[in-house]
């Protein structure tokens, strides 16, 4: 492949199986700062894009089986022709899922196959399965969201695609629960347990580390305060160097017995610190998004600042 200007937008084409999350991960290179089409026939991407005037932005094109002129053959082709022509990177991104979790979402959702419009969702599933076999096996980037949540996928563009729009290192601090496991794709990752626990107050177990009484009870334990200034002084060493490698996202957890107290305590106050040091900081609370109605169970805080290293 010939060297790519630096400078030049990158295009994306987002493929797979109806029901993986292609338009999910569409939506969230959006927000990551792409131009995005989805359901666009391939017919047309020639006339949108082309080496005298490539996208202005980084673009992000939807493709899929409901297109009228779609074909494996033709997807590839089309994504070959521009590889070659374009003077910024063209990827193949394939979100694809097992058949049982696509089925399962397609009988909770009542919608009908695309494929299988009168039969069963299982006999559209395998079909497109079978006919996006090779655009699958040629994607540069492959991700199954089976055991995804949106948060999940959003980390991983993020890891893929967060620099592309010159956002810098996204650095992404989670809070979650033990009992429920490690979530997917953490570089490091802090234990919280040894601080006092909330849960054995009566008057603050149905709280959460988002409310100031449980906050300031965490807080309230001798050891935090050198912990948090340790722990925040450890992280702040580490992010030039994780720049410097050219890491577009990095994940830190921090995890205590239930999920909901200690850890999402120290996930806000660390948040808060690598903010005010000018790094921009996605939070996110595992466990409160599973219990629902917790709208700021993920946000974004803080600027890029000293993401430069």
């Amino acid at each position: 492949m010939d060297q790519k200007e630096t400078g030049s937008a990158r295009i994306v084409f987002v493929t797979g199986p109806s029901g993986a999350g292609r338009s999910s991960a569409i939506n969230v290179l959006e927000d990551l700062g792409f131009e995005s089409i989805d359901n666009i026939p391939l017919s047309l991407v020639p006339r949108l894009v082309d080496r005298d005037t490539p996208p202005a932005r980084p673009l992000a094109l939807g493709i899929d089986v409901r297109n009228r002129d779609f074909s494996a053959e033709g997807l590839l082709q089309l994504y070959e022709i521009l590889t070659d022509q374009m003077p910024a990177p063209v990827d193949l991104l394939y979100v694809d899922c097992t058949d049982e979790v696509l089925v399962r979402r397609y009988s909770e959702t009542r919608r009908r196959h695309p494929m299988a419009p009168d039969e069963m969702p299982v006999d559209g599933v395998v079909r497109e399965k079978a006919l996006l076999t090779d655009v699958r096996s040629r994607a540069d980037i492959l991700i199954d969201t089976s055991e995804l949540s949106v948060h999940d996928l959003r980390a991983e563009l993020e890891g893929w695609f967060g620099e592309v729009t010159g956002q810098g290192t996204a650095v992404s601090v989670q809070s979650f629960s033990y009992k429920r496991g490690l979530p997917q794709g953490l570089d490091v990752v802090f234990d919280c347990r040894f601080l006092r626990n909330p849960h054995w107050e009566p008057d603050l177990r149905a709280f959460t580390g988002l409310d100031p009484e449980v906050a300031a009870f965490v807080a309230d334990d001798p050891r935090y305060e050198d912990f948090l200034d340790r722990l925040t002084g450890l992280i702040l060493l580490m992010l030039p160097a994780v720049v410097a490698e050219g890491k577009a996202h990095f994940a830190i957890g921090f995890g205590c017995t239930g999920g909901q107290h200690r850890s999402v305590a120290v996930t806000e106050n660390v948040a808060a610190a690598l903010a005010q040091e000018g790094w921009r900081v996605s939070i996110r609370h595992r466990e409160l998004e599973r219990r629902g109605g917790t709208p700021v169970s993920e946000r974004v805080v803080g600027m890029v600042g000293k993401v430069s290293g």
